[in-house]
C-alpha cells in the first residue's frame, strides 16, 4: 500500500451507512438528506471481504464511520469480525454519542480499541442549535461512561466555528484535565455544507487554551496513527489535540483512505468518489482482482488537497460529509 509519493497507506475509514440520527448544520441540509437505497449500501459481508483484501495489502487500522454507525443493525458483530481479521491490529469507531451508552458493553466485549465522540459544545441549547436534536445529556453521559473502561481509548472531536464561544473551547479542553481522554479540535474543511462556515485556526485555539490552562508540551507518541498533534498541559489527566488540515496542511504524511457506504474507495477527502469497488465486488470477481483495483487506486492517491489554490474543481467532492463518511 505504497502510493506514488512513497506514503505508506495503513489506515482506512469505512462508512457503514449514510444515515444519521442527528442533522448537524455543517453536515446535513435543514430539510434532510436523500439517503441511499439499502441495495446500494455495502453489506457487512462485503465489508468484511474488502477488509481482508485491505489487510493483505497492508492496512492495519480500521475506523468505522457513518453517517452514524450505531444506527446500523449488528454493528457490534461487525466490530468483532474485524477484530478477528489477520493483519488488522486496531479497530475504532467514530460516533455522535447519542446511542453510545446502550452499545458500550457490547462494543467493549467485541474488542473495540477506541471511540471518537463528536461534541462541539457543553451547552444543551447550543448543542440543539448545531445538531437540530435534543440529546446533549445522552452524549455527555456516554462520555462519562466510556472513560470508565481502561481498555478503551476515548477521544472527543470538536469542530469549532466562528461563532463558537470561548467558554465552549475552554470547557471542552477542560474535559481532558479531569478525564482520561483526548480532546481534539478539528479545523472545518470546505466540503459539503462546511463551505458555509469559517474555520477556527489552530493558533487561535492554542492561544486561548494556553492562556487558560498553561503551556502545552508536545507528546511525541501518536495516539492512533492519525493526523492529530497532541499536547499535555500542567495537571491534565488527558491531552489536547489539533487536526489542522487548513492552516497546517499535512498531506505529505497522509496515511489514510476511505471506503464510502456505497463502496467507493476515496483516496482524498477533497475529490469525488474515486474507485467503484462495489461494482467489482458484485461481479463475483476474485480477491486478486479486487486487490489489484485497490492497489491501483492507492498508487494514484493525489499528493494533497488544494483548498487554498483550487485545482481541478470539476472533480471536487459535492456530497455532504454524512454521505462520504465523516
Amino acid at each position: 500500500m505504497i502510493d506514488q509519493f512513497k506514503r505508506d497507506i495503513n489506515y482506512i475509514r469505512i462508512s457503514v451507512t449514510d444515515r444519521c440520527n442527528l442533522a448537524c448544520v455543517y453536515c446535513m441540509p435543514k430539510d434532510g438528506a436523500v439517503f441511499l437505497p439499502k441495495s446500494e449500501i455495502l453489506t457487512f459481508e462485503e465489508i468484511i471481504r474488502l477488509c481482508r483484501c485491505f489487510a493483505r495489502l497492508g492496512i492495519k487500522h480500521v475506523k468505522i464511520t457513518g453517517g452514524e454507525p450505531l444506527v446500523s443493525k449488528d454493528i457490534i458483530s461487525l466490530v468483532g469480525e474485524m477484530k478477528r481479521l489477520e493483519g488488522i491490529s486496531r479497530v475504532t469507531l467514530t460516533t455522535n454519542g447519542a446511542l453510545l451508552m446502550e452499545h458500550l458493553p457490547g462494543l467493549i466485549e467485541a474488542g473495540l480499541d477506541g471511540v471518537n465522540i463528536s461534541l462541539d459544545t457543553l451547552t444543551s441549547d447550543r448543542y440543539k442549535e448545531i445538531t437540530r436534536r435534543d440529546c446533549f445529556h445522552q452524549v455527555y453521559s456516554a462520555i462519562e461512561e466510556a472513560v470508565k473502561y481502561n481498555e478503551l481509548q476515548v477521544k472527543i472531536n470538536c469542530v469549532p466555528m466562528a461563532d463558537t464561544s470561548k467558554e465552549d473551547i475552554k470547557g471542552l479542553a477542560g474535559l481532558a484535565r479531569r478525564n482520561r481522554l483526548s480532546v481534539r479540535f478539528i479545523e472545518m474543511m470546505p466540503i459539503g455544507l462546511g463551505r458555509n462556515y469559517t474555520f477556527c485556526k489552530e493558533e487561535e485555539l492554542r492561544a486561548l487554551i494556553t492562556h487558560t490552562y498553561g503551556e502545552m508540551t508536545p507528546i511525541s507518541s501518536a495516539k492512533g496513527g492519525g493526523p492529530a498533534n497532541y499536547y499535555s498541559l500542567p495537571g491534565f489527566v488527558g491531552s489536547i489535540g489539533f487536526i489542522s488540515a487548513m492552516s497546517h496542511k499535512f498531506c505529505n504524511e497522509c496515511n489514510r483512505i476511505r471506503l464510502t457506504a456505497d463502496g467507493y474507495l476515496k483516496t482524498c477527502l477533497q475529490y469525488e468518489k474515486g474507485w467503484d469497488l462495489k461494482s467489482i465486488l458484485r461481479r463475483e470477481t476474485s480477491d486478486v482482482t479486487l486487490e489489484r483495483a485497490i492497489a491501483l487506486g492507492i498508487y494514484g492517491k493525489p499528493d494533497g488537497h488544494s483548498f487554498h489554490t483550487p485545482q481541478y474543481p470539476e472533480y471536487y467532492e459535492q456530497e455532504y460529509m454524512s454521505q462520504i463518511g465523516g
